[in-house]
């Protein structure tokens, strides 16, 4: 199992409260007390945000909306109550709040970054339409192909992979399209590096769904 102070459960904001990734709890944690406390001018290098909840009438959390979203500095963090379904970490002098959410003060750009060559990557370029007949099949009739072979030298690139129907993929074995009397749609191409916050979907705390939309 791995250790709480290792689980990437903090998002990341820049100042402009745009996501531009995670950390994880230990990385979080540096950051919120990284600041230079001489410089009382200054903003610290990080701000965890407090997350305020209201309750029902029966004691049970209301979770649908935040009371407010209030950045705070270290010390200030140091001094937020426990509440039931806060996570922890201990130290010497008490027990600290895990921050969930953080905002980076000294940066402002939107990162990017290039698509992963995945499976789910091809699927998502083609919109789950066979590249060859122009249907749409989804996941469960489609299936990588690559254009040229691997048995004839074809490689893993976004160049070479389309997403096909599963019979399609079969008939056309180890030819080259035109040899299969197969015709390509368009020709396939890289995607566009995306803004960071396009490539974090998956909710890994509650909090987060407060800043980004969770993928279908």
């Amino acid at each position: 199992m791995t250790p709480l102070l290792d689980k990437p459960l903090v998002l990341s904001l820049n100042r402009s409260w745009q996501v531009i990734g995670h950390r994880t709890v230990r990385q979080a944690l540096v950051a919120l007390n990284g600041g230079d406390p001489s410089a009382a001018s200054a903003l610290p290098p990080a701000l965890g945000i407090d997350i305020a909840y209201g309750q029902h009438a029966d004691g049970t959390w209301d979770f649908s909306h935040p009371l407010y979203l209030n950045p705070l500095a270290w010390d200030d963090w140091l001094a937020l109550p426990i509440r039931d379904f806060d996570l922890t970490v201990n130290t010497p002098r008490q027990a600290v709040r895990v921050p969930t959410v953080m905002i980076a003060t000294n940066y402002a750009k939107m990162p990017v970054r290039m698509p992963r060559l995945t499976r789910e990557a091809i699927y998502e370029r083609d919109g789950g339409v066979c590249q060859y007949t122009g249907e749409y099949v989804g996941r469960g009739n489609g299936n990588l192909d690559h254009i040229v072979p691997r048995s004839r030298g074809g490689r893993d690139t976004f160049e070479n992979l389309v997403w096909a129907k599963r019979e399609i993929n079969s008939l056309k074995a180890d030819r080259l399209p035109h040899e299969a009397g197969l015709r390509l749609l368009r020709s396939p191409q890289t995607p566009r590096p995306l803004p960071a916050s396009a490539l974090i979907r998956e909710v890994r705390h509650p909090d987060w769904r407060h800043f980004i939309t969770a993928s279908a």
